[in-house]
Parts: C-alpha cells; structure tokens; sequence
C-alpha cells in the first residue's frame, strides 16, 4: 500500500506582522439604489414641467414672453444638473439618456419655436411657421445625433451647437423683446428674428465643435483672479439678467465657426512651411 504524503504544517516566523482581512463593504440597500437612480429623472421631468408651462404661458395673448424665456432658462440649468448628478452618482443609464432626449426635444425644441412664432414670426404666413419647424427638426436632429455619438466622440467638445444653448440663444433674444408693442421698426425685428432662428437650428446640426463643461470641477484650487471674474459674472446675473444671458449667447454661438476659420488660418501657414 502506498502511503499518503505528510503535509507539513506551515512555517511561522517570529515578529512576522499579522494580516488582517477587512470586511468587504456592503451594498447599498435596494431602496437607496433606487433613490439614487430616480433622482436624475426627476430633474428631467423638472424641465419637461419647465418646457410645458412656457408653451402654456405663451398661449395667452395677454401675457408677455418674459416668463416664457425665464422658464426656458432654468429648464438648460436643470439639464445640465441631471446629467452631472448621474455622473457623481454612478447612475447614467440608457433609460435616462433616452428620456433627457425626449424631454430636450420639448423644451428647447418644441418650447423655443412655439415662442418665436408667437413672438412675431406668425406674420411672414408660410415662412413664418416654416422656420420655426425647421429649428426644431434640427433640435431633434442633433439630439438623435448625440445619443449615437457618445461613445466615439471626445467628451470635452459637443459635435454642432447644443440644444440648450440654442434655445437660451432665442430666449435671451426674447428677453430684450418680449413684445412687439411700440417698437419702432417691428418688421426689421422679426426678420432678425427669422434669420437668427434658421441659423441657429442649422447650427445645432453642423460638425462645428463646441468646449463641454462636462468635465469642470468646482472642488480644484482655483486662482484669485477667477474668483474674482466669477464674482463679476454673479454681480452682472443679478443686477442685468438680459444682458448676461444676451452676452453669454453672443458669445459662445459664434464658437463654433471661428473655432474652425481659425484652425483653417493656422493650417495654411503650417503647410506653406512644409512645401518650402
């Protein structure tokens, strides 16, 4: 008979340190987990309420467009809070990214066209309802864009102007005229209008690229100076709020082409170089 191998028992050392096994850390418990995912969606539909209540405040002929726009505003504001929660909390999900499209294709689609063509563009008869209808295929155009693109694109540049700043572009235009009443040359007002809003929609849908703030962090150390700009930026939001989001919308629409002539005016020299 063949006898079995004595397992020898394992060698200790002297001093040797001992080691300790931590305690794996538990799960979240299921109603927490659910909690955490809910709560990017109940931003979502904090901007479809926003997106609805502008429309129907708009429907009354005797209200202003001012509210409107407002509504509008904070809707962009509570889009990028959903979506940055998501982030933080490890919760993005392709429900969620579904139904922010949905909800964009409402409040800064639908919302800011209704707005324009109440606002005046009405008068021009065919044309007048055609642009706004143009603006806002190109909203779901771009938005249908996105939700293909985001795995093979860079997440520090949006591909075409975003939604959210195309309608806060037309709200900050209706901000400064929220009626037509005693205006001195309405007609020119409302072809400015036309143009902008077909510009901006075919903006939404070019391959011009735009920065992301995706990946701003507020908690790195930042410079006196910046605080000191930020502290301007705040003072001029509270005491003139037309002319803050007029002046953000001036400038942060135009990026996109100048960011490409510029890129366009550096290649040249470069190639010049090269042939000599």
């Amino acid at each position: 008979m063949s006898r079995a191998p004595k397992v020898s028992p394992p060698k200790t050392t002297v001093g040797a340190p001992k080691t300790t096994v931590k305690a794996a850390a538990r799960p979240l418990p299921a109603r927490m987990r659910r909690g955490a995912y809910l709560l990017p969606s109940l931003f979502t539909m904090g901007n479809i309420l926003l997106g609805f209540y502008a429309v129907i405040w708009a429907m009354n002929p005797e209200h202003t467009l001012y509210r409107s726009a407002w509504m509008i505003v904070l809707a962009g504001i509570l889009d990028g809070l959903d979506g940055r929660i998501a982030r933080m909390t490890n919760t993005e999900s392709d429900f969620g990214k579904e139904l922010d499209s949905l909800a964009d294709v409402l409040t800064f689609g639908a919302a800011p066209a209704y707005l324009a063509y109440i606002w005046g563009l009405r008068e021009f008869d065919r044309l007048g309802w055609l642009v706004p209808l143009l603006y806002l295929i190109c909203t779901a155009t771009r938005l249908a864009r996105f939700n293909v693109q985001t795995k093979t694109v860079d997440s520090r540049a949006f591909v075409g102007l975003p939604s959210p700043a195309a309608a806060g572009a037309i709200a900050s235009i209706l901000f400064w005229m929220p009626s037509l009443e005693g205006s001195a040359s309405p007609q020119v007002l409302r072809f400015g209008m036309l143009v902008a809003m077909a510009l901006i929609g075919l903006l939404m849908i070019s391959t011009f690229r735009y920065p992301s703030f995706k990946k701003f962090d507020l908690r790195q150390r930042w410079s006196y100076r910046m605080i000191l700009i930020f502290g301007v930026l705040m003072l001029v939001l509270v005491y003139h709020p037309r002319a803050f989001f007029l002046a953000v919308a001036a400038l942060y629409t135009p990026v996109g082409p100048l960011g490409w002539l510029f890129g366009k005016l550096r290649r040249r020299p470069a190639a010049a170089g090269e042939a000599a």
